[in-house]
């Protein structure tokens, strides 16, 4: 999707949010300045931004100076964008940081503070697909041990299975 151009409502507090143009990428992200100091990323913006080595000043410098209400994040918010529910999501596998994700149009939604979190946790992509790998291999190499273990467990129960057959068929 296209970077929005209309005038959206936080999901959060519901007030104006304003567009922050951000010049290396050409796109605008929409930034809760006189609310809670939340970030509506359109879809694949999210991606310019979650490294530690890409360009947020214009973001902190828009921050600077503000102060910001507290919002309740347990409650359901809407895609100020297309309406749609959007489901709360880790940012990553190691499940410390949730954000709101809109499955209809691929905006995300970041409570102040978040982006900045999610740029410490992980430096670079490269050490986030990392984490990812081990996770991936942790988890399929488990399941890869308990099918040979269920596997082993067959096998046994065919054999004394036989053997109790061949007693009874042969004897």
């Amino acid at each position: 999707m296209a970077d929005n151009l209309n005038t959206i409502k936080c999901p959060a507090c519901q007030k104006e949010m304003v567009k922050i143009f951000i010049p290396e990428q050409g796109i605008n992200i929409d930034v809760c300045l006189n609310g809670c100091g939340g970030i509506y990323f359109d879809n694949r913006e999210f991606q310019y931004f979650d490294e530690a080595h890409e360009n947020i000043d214009k973001i902190l410098d828009a921050y600077k100076g503000k102060k910001f209400i507290d919002t309740d994040d347990s409650l359901p918010r809407s895609c100020p964008v297309c309406g749609a529910k959007m489901v709360k999501n880790y940012s990553s596998i190691k499940k410390q940081i949730q954000i709101d994700e809109c499955y209809a149009c691929g905006g995300k939604f970041l409570d102040r503070e978040e982006l900045q979190k999610i740029r410490e946790e992980y430096p670079t992509n490269e050490e986030r697909s990392a984490d990812i790998l081990k996770e991936v291999y942790a988890t399929v190499g488990a399941e890869i041990l308990e099918q040979k273990a269920k596997t082993e467990e067959t096998k046994r129960k065919r054999s004394v299975l036989k053997k109790l057959f061949d007693h009874l068929v042969y004897d």
